[in-house]
């Protein structure tokens, strides 16, 4: 069955009219008949009952509906593909991320670009405050996030990072003066919140509403962006713990980072809207698995 006709037969089955199907495909309305009637001589069964009012798949042709329509999706995709390939990955691809993180993946942006010279790839920033928003808009394409993301509408893709989390301080705070903390520290702080629509379980990974003995950690004021967090804690009122990447970009004399002996990792991971992906952001998400699968070797104990 050639590829015309299959998407002849699949776009009938889904208008249920031949004139529509026709005029959908630009095409014939005879040139639709004869495609279904090629097929159905192949088959050896009619696909479609027909009368004057009405058509309508019989079970085979429902079945071979269903069992086309994977196999045809993976095709046009591939073709796709192929093809943005060809043209040197033309056009724009813009990545989220937050704070100075762009500058931690160059390794992967950096691939990316030898691979499509013809593709512009853009930064954005993306705010504790309101993590998915820009996804959902289609302002980005890609944002690099911290996981968990239990969101139906986006997909989790590989992880670039995992380092242990680590406590922001002001200076004058007195644990400033410790070399390390725990977990259970937090008990006897006030830590920053997000302003703004965050998943409660998103910020819980970051920063949990117990310590592990089951002391309150006591919320503090609400921040929307991260220059906004990195004020406030220099002020020497509340600490945060954030992800290890902002120890090396944000040395200034008001701050300290301390390891947080017992926490978990932060994990890193592309993500992006189901329905709005394209074969632009699927070629970084191959990009930086094909990174991943270089630094760590199949089957290798260890992260990225």
């Amino acid at each position: 069955m050639e590829l015309r006709d299959i998407e002849i037969f699949l776009a009938l089955a889904e208008e249920l009219h031949f004139g529509r199907t026709a005029e959908r495909l630009h095409i014939s309305q005879a040139r639709v008949s004869q495609a279904i009637a090629k097929q159905e001589r192949r088959i050896g069964a009619t696909l479609f009952e027909r009368t004057s009012r009405r058509v309508v798949l019989t079970p085979i042709g429902a079945r071979l509906r269903d069992d086309l329509e994977a196999g045809y999706t993976r095709i046009r995709d591939g073709l796709e593909t192929a093809a943005t390939t060809a043209r040197g990955s033309q056009g724009t691809l813009t990545l989220g991320t937050m704070g100075a993180l762009a500058h931690d993946i160059t390794d992967v942006t950096g691939r990316f670009r030898a691979r499509h010279p013809g593709c512009e790839l853009r930064f954005r920033e993306v705010q504790i405050g309101d993590p998915f928003r820009q996804l959902r808009s289609g302002e980005v394409d890609l944002a690099l996030i911290w996981l968990p993301v239990h969101e139906s509408d986006l997909t989790v893709g590989p992880v670039l990072r995992a380092r242990p989390l680590v406590l922001l301080v002001g200076a004058s705070h007195p644990l400033a003066r410790r070399t390390s903390v725990c977990m259970e520290d937090l008990g006897d702080c006030t830590v920053l919140m997000p302003s703004g629509p965050v998943p409660e379980y998103w910020y819980e990974a970051l920063v949990p509403t117990h310590t592990p003995g089951g002391r309150l950690i006591r919320r503090g004021p609400q921040v929307a962006t991260w220059q906004e967090g990195l004020a406030a804690v220099a002020a020497g009122e509340f600490v945060t713990p954030v992800q290890a990447e902002a120890a090396h970009y944000y040395r200034w004399p008001e701050l300290v980072f301390l390891p947080i002996q017992d926490a978990a990792l932060g994990e890193w991971a592309l993500v992006w809207r189901t329905a709005g992906e394209t074969a632009l952001s699927r070629a970084f998400v191959q990009t930086a698995q094909d990174v991943i699968d270089e630094e760590v070797p199949r089957g290798a104990p260890g992260g990225p």
